[in-house]
């Protein structure tokens, strides 16, 4: 279970606060959303946690663990990071998905790590790309490789700023598939944002609105409403329902 209490930052002692006291709380199996507008603090809250940026103050838990104090190879065996900008640069996929093994071994990848990918890949249908370069794949196709990657540390939460960010339709239904794939079967926390909303209501099961760097509203998708869309994204906009599904309308994608 990931535990975020009063967490705190900014980027310089007289910069603006960008996290102002966020707390939040995420069971394990779960999938929670972080929506917001920009400069709401979304990806800094999620970089805060993966230890990419380090808050002025506050707690992050994971399991009761302190993600803050331990280490980069202690802290990627718990929690693995698929961001915004993917970069793998010119390797096959499975060296690529062999990456994300690193915190196991040291020089050389073993026996285990190997038969970790292996697996991974089969999971996820990528082994008749095991050979090809990343650099040849589509964007859904090297999305489905970064998912992989990530798995491959082994993590107990899986983080994703704007996965389906620059994919097509069918790329984002594909991500959005495995990503409640990997929670329902195996367990792993998800945390991401999202623009649209339509989409966040069909993958999440918590959502967290940010709103001038504080967590305004938390719930499950009865939080997502007229009037917490308006206040949290100062837009106007109606919920409809659509064949037993709820559907935003004239405000279903925000830009950050």
């Amino acid at each position: 279970m990931l535990q975020i209490q009063d967490l705190t930052f900014r980027y310089g002692k007289r910069a603006p606060v960008v996290l102002d006291g966020v707390s939040l709380t995420l069971n394990d199996g779960e999938i929670g959303v972080l929506m917001g507008r920009n400069g709401a603090g979304k990806t800094t809250l999620l970089k805060s946690i993966v230890g990419v940026e380090r808050p002025s103050g506050g707690r992050i838990l994971f399991d009761g663990a302190d993600l803050l104090a331990m280490t980069r190879r202690d802290r990627a065996r718990l929690v693995a990071y698929v961001p915004q900008d993917i970069q793998f640069g010119d390797l096959s996929v499975f060296d690529s998905v062999l990456a994300g093994r690193m915190s196991y071994f040291g020089l050389k990848a073993g026996r285990e790590d190997i038969s970790a990918v292996e697996r991974i890949l089969t999971d996820m249908g990528l082994e008749a790309f095991a050979s090809r370069s990343v650099t040849e794949l589509s964007g859904g196709e090297r999305q489905k490789i970064a998912i992989a990657r990530a798995l491959a540390q082994e993590p107990k939460l899986l983080i994703f700023d704007e996965p389906t960010g620059n994919l097509d339709i069918a790329n984002e239904q594909l991500i959005v598939r495995e990503a409640r794939r990997l929670a329902k079967e195996k367990g792993i926390g998800v945390l991401t944002s999202l623009h649209d909303i339509n989409q966040a209501i069909d993958l999440g099961d918590r959502f967290f609105f940010l709103k001038e760097g504080r967590v305004r509203y938390t719930g499950g998708s009865e939080q997502i409403t007229e009037a917490v869309l308006r206040d949290i994204f100062e837009a106007d906009v109606r919920i409809a329902e659509i064949e037993g599904k709820r559907i935003v309308i004239n405000g279903g994608f925000y830009e950050e």
